[in-house]
């Protein structure tokens, strides 16, 4: 029973969501005592309790402390059989953060998948849809063929927000007798995680969102314009998409990306993108959401490193499992616990270097 502390450096949610993916991938147990406990309201939320039952279900887990509020959780995983799933949060509990959880069980399926997620899109403390179709699932493409369709936006608090995805698996964990002779199979594959230079801005694109009751206002334009005037000190093209969308909560928000070539033209196989992202609220100027995303993205730019510091904790479950290294912007706390859970799972001395990543 492997045992992890939920209030290491700063007791959040990713040290369960990561626990719980490579339990069910690796078919070891985990008990995790203080979850969350660095939160203002500790234990496990809706999110997270979704993760649970969805992962308990697929696997046929053994579970003890599956309940909202739980600060302690036993998880005892079984046989992976592998099925298409439709999943419903029930609040604004973010589509994104789910499938931290999930994505990195998924991709090795013995078959095409289709999972339905309702639930937040663009939710604070979480990576919008926009950044996770448009930097974090390209550096996944060379694992699983991954296709995404947004249906509709979900906002806080209502939520209800609906995103499809179809995976198609490269790699079969049913192909291997144990998760050990896996993960020396990938890490003999030509498929690692290679970035360490930025090399040519060839575009920064993005995505500007409001709900249609803030039209008339011109929400969605001014978030965008705003972030366009601050980021025309970078000599590339530029394409802000506007969106004008049905949901039931009021909101808005802004997505930007940059990408890289080491040549001329962008790269599938060793994909160089960064991003950044703003959300909207009450009070706040679309002005200054636009600004804060367009700052966001230029300081991720500047420090020259191909992965942003949101994107690095994300890729570590990934560079665990098929080796590699990268350069990050920051070296972040999320980035920190992600490492620590990793490592309690995966048999993967990843080095942390100044902001050079390897394993």
């Amino acid at each position: 029973m492997i045992k992890i502390n939920g209030n290491y450096i700063e007791g959040g949610g990713q040290i369960i969501r990561t626990a719980l993916a490579l339990s069910t991938l690796t078919n070891q147990s985990f008990e995790i005592k203080n979850i969350r406990k660095g939160r203002g309201k500790p234990g496990l939320k809706q999110q997270h309790l979704t993760a649970v039952k969805t992962l308990k279900e697929l696997c046929n887990a053994k579970v003890k402390g599956d309940e909202l509020g739980s600060e302690k959780l036993i998880f005892k995983p079984g046989k992976i059989k592998f099925k298409n799933l439709k999943i419903d949060i029930k609040t604004a509990g973010s589509i994104t953060l789910l499938l931290q959880s999930l994505l990195p069980v998924l991709i090795f399926s013995d078959k095409k998948l289709k999972i339905e997620i309702i639930g937040g899109t663009d939710t604070l403390g979480s990576m919008p849809v926009d950044y996770l179709t448009n930097v974090f699932l390209l550096h996944l493409q060379k694992y699983a063929k991954i296709k995404t369709k947004l249906v509709k936006r979900g906002y806080y608090p209502k939520g209800q927000g609906k995103l499809e995805i179809i995976i198609i698996p490269k790699y079969f964990i049913k192909n291997h007798k144990t998760f050990n002779k896996l993960h020396k199979f990938l890490l003999n594959e030509n498929n690692k995680i290679n970035l360490l230079g930025q090399g040519n801005i060839l575009a920064i694109k993005g995505v500007s969102h409001a709900s249609k009751n803030l039209m008339k206002s011109n929400v969605a334009e001014r978030q965008a314009k705003t972030a366009s005037y601050l980021l025309n000190k970078f000599d590339c093209p530029k394409d802000i998409q506007i969106e004008h969308v049905e949901s039931l909560s009021t909101g808005s928000g802004i997505t930007l990306y940059a990408m890289y070539s080491k040549g001329l033209e962008f790269s599938n196989d060793n994909p160089i993108v960064i991003g950044a992202d703003a959300l909207g609220k009450r009070g706040k100027s679309a002005e200054k959401v636009g600004k804060e995303a367009a700052l966001k993205l230029v300081n991720e730019i500047e420090s020259n490193a191909p992965v942003d510091k949101y994107l690095g904790d994300q890729l570590l479950p990934y560079l665990a499992l098929f080796g590699g290294k990268f350069k990050v912007s920051k070296v972040t706390n999320h980035l920190k616990s992600n490492r620590y859970v990793i490592k309690k799972f995966v048999n993967s001395n990843i080095k942390i270097k100044k902001n050079i990543i390897e394993f």
